[in-house]
């Protein structure tokens, strides 16, 4: 039975639409990166012999009282890591506190230290999702504050080796802090069978006890693909009317770490809607191939300025760079519903 000519007419507007979008999608993928950087230079680098001597890098940034505040990774020589605070006016130029707000205490900590931390603001309250490491096992791990300096633990929330599907450490928990059906999910990174890290997904009431939601990496890695060996949050995930946008971080077989783009169902959260075929920002500058791990920016923070996405990245393990883009992947240019 032919269709009415006004069902034929919306049959047509939603090719027409489908056809821009695909081509919108298809016409940045094929440039590969379509972030700019807002520097050339680090913002943030190592300095002194003491406690941020060999790397600042993997931040975490969120705007309070009208600043900019970034809580950074810092290594020393001895390789232990502390969080670093810094502050800024225009989200670019930072101004570091002389001592860290988050050194190694618990025995979860104990000589590797606390690192790549991840920031939002549920109520009233701040929550940093970070590793925790010992030299021996890396575990996701929580605290809270009220003023981003002082930070009470609350202890490991991912335990390592214990999963549905992973079978070693776990890293990088990424919180949306709108609930969706009355809890907040949580995307993170865990260690499958054949040692490749990928992602997965869980939910709480609280914010302090998780349980996992799916039986397999909610994002699996891409044999072939720019996220064949790693797949990692980013920054936390967003909310908006066409779905849960997340950045994340994606590593070959050679370990070059690039960036990608990752849309999950807003109601469904482990239902994956859209993913980068190609990486949205990869290693160029001297920088961010040269350090203690070549060739990598990894994404950890992002804000909003006048418009524009700010985002923030740690290079080469070594340094903090930032980028910016107007929209947070190629299908917004035509669709408009991520802005």
């Amino acid at each position: 039975m032919a269709l009415p000519t006004h069902a034929r007419r919306s049959v047509y507007v939603i090719l027409i639409g489908t056809f821009y979008v695909t081509a919108a999608i298809a016409q940045h993928e094929s440039a590969g990166v379509f972030w700019e950087r807002v520097s050339q230079t680090p913002i943030l680098a190592p300095q002194g012999n003491g406690w941020e001597s060999a790397g600042t890098f993997n931040p975490a940034v969120i705007v309070k009282d009208g600043k900019f505040v970034m809580l950074y990774r810092a290594q020393d020589a001895n390789g232990t890591s502390r969080l670093g605070l810094a502050e800024s006016m225009d989200g670019i130029q930072f101004v570091r506190q002389a001592a860290p707000v988050l050194s190694p205490e618990a025995q979860y900590e104990e000589d590797g230290g606390v690192e790549d931390p991840r920031l939002v603001k549920i109520g009233n309250t701040y929550y940093l999702t970070y590793t925790g490491y010992n030299k021996k096992d890396a575990q996701l791990c929580l605290a809270k504050s009220t003023d981003l300096v002082h930070w009470q633990r609350l202890g490991v929330i991912l335990p390592a080796y214990h999963g549905n599907w992973n079978k070693g450490w776990t890293k990088s928990g990424a919180i949306l802090t709108t609930r969706v059906n009355g809890e907040y999910w949580m995307y993170w990174l865990g260690t499958a069978e054949d040692k490749t890290d990928q992602m997965g997904l869980s939910r709480s009431k609280d914010l302090v006890h998780w349980s996992e939601v799916t039986q397999t990496p909610v994002l699996a890695r891409r044999p072939g693909r720019f996220d064949s060996r790693v797949v990692e949050p980013g920054p936390p995930p967003i909310l908006t009317d066409a779905g849960i946008v997340l950045i994340y971080n994606g590593a070959d077989d050679n370990l070059v770490y690039r960036t990608g783009i990752a849309v999950f169902d807003r109601k469904e959260p482990s239902k994956l809607l859209y993913r980068s075929e190609t990486p949205v920002f990869a290693p160029a500058l001297e920088w961010e191939k040269v350090g203690q791990v070549p060739n990598v920016v990894f994404v950890e923070g992002m804000s909003r300025k006048k418009g524009q996405w700010l985002l923030y990245y740690g290079a080469a393990d070594k340094y903090v760079g930032i980028a910016q883009s107007d929209s947070l992947f190629p299908a917004i240019v035509a669709s408009k519903k991520y802005r």
